[in-house]
């Protein structure tokens, strides 16, 4: 978290990688530029399940995230849950760390009165409803996604309904991987509103490769360039250089 900022990249899977950099390691750099990576992986049964589950815990334990396994019919509970648990843990691990700055290395939250931690709990909860909220999505599209990509769009209109509620502002962008000519593809730009995706899954071609590795790449990419266009607007450069380089 930065600037007042939760970053998370919303990662749906239901398989595993096979091509380009580990994912975990990718996510263990975006943890280190201040990015949680959450996975929900979306698995079937079958003999592919427990190495996809492996994948899935890997990932976000890397990522300093939250991981969760579902069926497609408990997809967009699921996508709420993980995305407001990540944030929680978040806010946690901030507060925690200034507790410890105020308290001392040697005490923890667990050491105050019991009244104290509900004090601390009510500050978690209401920078839980204030605070700004970056999500960039990636969604697996190889060819055994084709049956669930309807559902996963019902998922993430529900998850932009379920945090408009919230007083903080919501940005969302959506990348795809494998994309039509490139490892990864841009479906969404920076929004609020998520559920201008209306239709957009309808119209996907899936199959091929999952560059798992290379899209959460492309995700921090996204993130830096954010960034750099904020700054740019700081100091009064909006119209400077920038190109956007390919993944």
């Amino acid at each position: 978290m930065s600037g007042g900022k939760i970053k998370q990249i919303l990662l749906l899977t239901d398989g595993c990688s096979n091509q380009g950099e580990d994912p975990a390691a990718v996510a263990a750099f975006a943890k280190e530029k201040g990015i949680t990576v959450n996975v929900i992986g979306i698995l079937e049964h079958g003999a592919a399940r427990e190495h996809g589950m492996k994948e899935v815990e890997d990932i976000s334990m890397a990522g300093g995230g939250v991981s969760q396994v579902v069926y497609a019919n408990q997809l967009s509970q699921t996508v709420q849950m993980v995305t407001r648990q990540a944030m929680t843990q978040t806010l946690h691990g901030v507060v925690h760390n200034e507790l410890r700055h105020i308290l001392g290395e040697e005490q923890e939250m667990e050491d105050l009165p019991p009244d104290k931690r509900g004090e601390v709990m009510e500050v978690v909860d209401e920078l839980g409803e204030n605070i700004s909220l970056e999500v960039l999505i990636l969604v697996d599209t190889s060819a055994s996604m084709k049956a669930k990509l309807p559902m996963v769009q019902e998922a993430l209109s529900d998850l932009s309904i379920s945090l408009n509620s919230r007083t903080g502002g919501n940005h969302f962008s959506l990348f795809l991987f494998p994309g039509k000519r490139k490892e990864v593809e841009k479906v969404l730009d920076w929004t609020p509103k998520i559920n201008s995706l209306t239709g957009t899954f309808n119209r996907l071609t899936t199959g091929g490769v999952t560059p798992t590795g290379p899209a959460l790449k492309a995700a921090l990419y996204h993130f830096e360039k954010r960034q750099d266009r904020r700054s740019l607007i700081e100091y009064g450069e909006e119209d400077g250089p920038f190109e956007e380089s390919g993944f």
